[in-house]
């Protein structure tokens, strides 16, 4: 068995092959494909490759990968590490990942398959068009700033109405002809931006994973694309803890000694893109009635509107990977209220509350097992969601919330969870 270790950039590879104590370095090959298939052929099938993780080493890899053993693809910043501050050139390199390669010291970073990856061009070409757009439209807002027009009577400047403001402004020519060509820009950068949300949205129906994901509150098709393809394969992450600091959203920890732990900021680590649209549901899920609204003003009162919507974008986390790893593949079924009591309700709101949910108003009849069965059967024989899911609530498959035949929606993960508010 050889230890292979290839430096990759654009246009070539430089290689370095360890085999047994001897370490030589071998020619520099071209990056093409075609080139790239007989370096292949040469290698033996119980040779493995390592290579650092870049622009087109996973293509490389794919070329690779069928010919040897193993490919695997380092983190970047753990080779430096592990190299030091030392010479750097492309020929020390190859011959330094080749013997931390054999040396078994390389730390691996997952590969994600096609599915994932086409994802992740999808969301990070939208990204890079509503970037582009939000610029076109800042500069239209500076022109009105230049030329003393004050803010616009509308909310939307680039709706019917604002237009037709803007059509009406006394402008010089030049800023008016930056204004008709930013509007042009909008124009055109809206129907990309429209264009790549289609294919999002097939994307999130052909996956029952993301359908899965948006019936999460506040979360909508391209946030969950985005979320999901940020995961990638989700038997990755043991427990919500690692999927937690994968994405970044874990607080930084400093300890010594016998001082107790101090807590700071996020770290931030992994896809800021991810964190992105974790962010923008949690604000979604703080306006929407339910469990995480009650979180988000309970974490709000001790420490402020930014870590209440950090702490309700790590709960989603959680319970995403709890979907996603089945432990959590259906709502979670509550019990009515007047279920939990030792006694019926006493006031008369209480009464009417547990008579709307079917509930007994008197001692009588007070047997919870065979009611509870009953209407546990109910909610298991309602009507699905055509999404093969549950209905999102104010999600952008634009069905509503169910409604149950117990009672009153407080919302649980994303999905309907129902009860009676008696005594």
């Amino acid at each position: 068995m050889r230890c292979i270790g290839m430096d990759v950039h654009r246009d070539f590879c430089e290689v370095a092959i360890l085999e047994g104590a001897e370490l030589r370095s071998a020619k520099r090959i071209s990056s093409s494909e075609e080139e790239l298939e007989l370096f292949a052929q040469s290698l033996g099938e119980d040779d493995e490759v390592a290579m650092e993780m870049s622009g087109n080493a996973a293509a490389v890899a794919r070329v690779i990968e069928p010919h040897v053993a193993q490919v695997v693809l380092a983190d970047p910043k753990k080779v430096r590490e592990r190299i030091g501050n030392g010479p750097k050139t492309d020929r020390l390199d190859a011959r330094a990942l080749a013997r931390l390669l054999a040396g078994g010291f390389l730390a691996r970073v997952w590969a994600p398959n096609e599915a994932t990856r086409v994802r992740r061009r999808l969301i990070s070409r939208r990204g890079q068009l509503v970037r582009h757009r939000v610029r076109e439209k800042n500069q239209v807002h500076a022109v009105l700033v230049r030329n003393l027009k004050g803010k616009p009577p509308m909310s939307d400047l680039f709706g019917k109405n604002g237009r037709q403001w803007l059509a009406a402004q006394a402008l010089p020519a030049d800023e008016a002809e930056t204004v008709d060509a930013c509007l042009r820009q909008v124009d055109f950068l809206s129907a990309e931006v429209e264009l790549i949300e289609r294919r999002i949205a097939e994307q999130a129906l052909a996956s029952p994973e993301i359908r899965r994901l948006l019936t999460l509150p506040g979360m909508g098709i391209v946030s969950a694309t985005a979320l999901m393809a940020a995961i990638g394969d989700i038997r990755r992450f043991s427990s919500p803890r690692q999927l937690v600091g994968y994405l970044g959203i874990d607080p930084r920890v400093t300890q010594s000694g016998s001082e107790p732990a101090r807590h700071g900021r996020i770290s931030k680590r992994g896809p800021g893109y991810a964190r992105h649209v974790l962010i923008e549901a949690a604000l979604h899920a703080r306006r929407q009635a339910g469990p995480m609204k009650a979180f988000g003003e309970r974490v709000a009162k001790r420490r402020g509107h930014n870590i209440a919507t950090v702490a309700v974008a790590r709960k989603l986390v959680v319970i995403a990977w709890s979907m996603l790893t089945g432990a959590r593949t259906t709502p979670s079924l509550a019990r009515p209220a007047w279920r939990r009591r030792s006694a019926p309700p006493s006031s008369p709101a209480a009464r009417r509350s547990c008579r709307a949910a079917g509930g007994p108003t008197s001692g009588a009849g007070w047997s919870p097992r065979p009611s509870e069965s009953a209407w546990r059967r109910s909610w298991a024989n309602r009507p699905r969601s055509p999404t093969g899911g549950w209905w999102p609530i104010g999600g952008l498959l634009g069905q509503g919330a169910e409604k149950a035949p117990t009672g009153e929606v407080i919302g649980r993960v994303g999905v309907a969870r129902w009860r009676c508010f008696g005594g």
